[in-house]
């Protein structure tokens, strides 16, 4: 058959074997337009060669691939469309790996065990923390937009902190509420800096109270969700055995350049004020 042969969209439906209410979605998304449309009677008509386009749409989604991510894989040249799906893959592996690691930890929860046998190996210290004038940045964000959101706040606060002393205190990330499917937080970004040339900076800041803390200090390995719950539970299980009660929103501290930092390098403290 001729590539630019035109066929009926139910003839192209039974050959790429797209139901007609796939393919009617699959236009409205701009997956697979027709390349004809009857302006008298609205009947469809796709060329032939359009046919290795929607099998290989059918072949992404059975991969579960988001319509706007095929979108992306159609869009883009033949030669990186291998490429672009074994990103995706990756990541799908990397989801699989870490619902793994907390379905893990749940059974063990159901177990019996306060906190399914992964956060023991942590060491919990404490310090004192003294008053800080902090820059900051607060927002309600999905799980999936967290890491980037974080980096992305962080950059513009080092950025409006320049303009003055720059930071004297590591930046940290407070969390005062959960992020997860459910929840969305909120979450602030804060970064210390001096009092004294503050009025000079043009950022949202407030005061952070002096307070004792609890933490745990993690690598950068250890950062990546669901990985990191260890050292938030490790904290809680340490103040709940000590009856402690918690005097504030649980944080993240980042005291040295992460995206300079090796999987083993110790990157960030897990802290909770009591």
């Amino acid at each position: 058959m001729p590539d630019d042969e035109l066929l009926s969209s139910g003839e192209f439906s039974r050959r790429s074997r797209l139901s007609p209410k796939a393919l009617r979605l699959y236009e409205q998304q701009g997956l697979l337009l027709p390349d004809e449309v009857d302006t008298a009677n609205r009947y469809r008509r796709y060329r032939a060669d359009r046919l290795n386009d929607a099998r290989l749409i059918v072949w992404l989604r059975r991969l579960d691939m988001p319509l706007g991510e095929v979108a992306t894989v159609l869009r883009a040249p033949v030669a990186r469309r291998a490429e672009l799906l074994a990103a995706y893959w990756e990541a799908v592996e990397a989801r699989f790996a870490a619902q793994r690691h907390l379905a893990g930890h749940v059974r063990d929860l159901l177990s019996g065990g306060r906190q399914g046998g992964y956060a023991m190996s942590h060491t919990v210290l404490t310090r004192e923390v003294p008053a800080q004038t902090v820059l900051t940045e607060q927002r309600h964000v999905t799980p999936e937009e967290l890491p980037a959101w974080i980096g992305a706040a962080m950059t513009r606060l080092y950025g409006a902190a320049a303009a003055a002393s720059g930071a004297v205190a590591p930046a940290f990330v407070v969390y005062h509420g959960e992020v997860n499917h459910d929840s969305d937080g909120p979450v602030e970004v804060c970064l210390p800096v001096d009092p004294k040339t503050a009025d000079s900076i043009d950022a949202a800041m407030r005061e952070e109270p002096a307070h004792r803390e609890a933490y745990v200090r993690i690598t950068k390995a250890q950062v990546m969700f669901p990985q990191i719950l260890s050292a938030f539970e490790a904290v809680a299980g340490w103040l709940h055995d000590q009856n402690l009660p918690s005097a504030g929103a649980p944080r993240e501290v980042y005291f040295t350049d992460f995206m300079a930092a090796g999987p083993d390098d110790e990157v960030c403290d897990i802290a909770f004020p009591m």
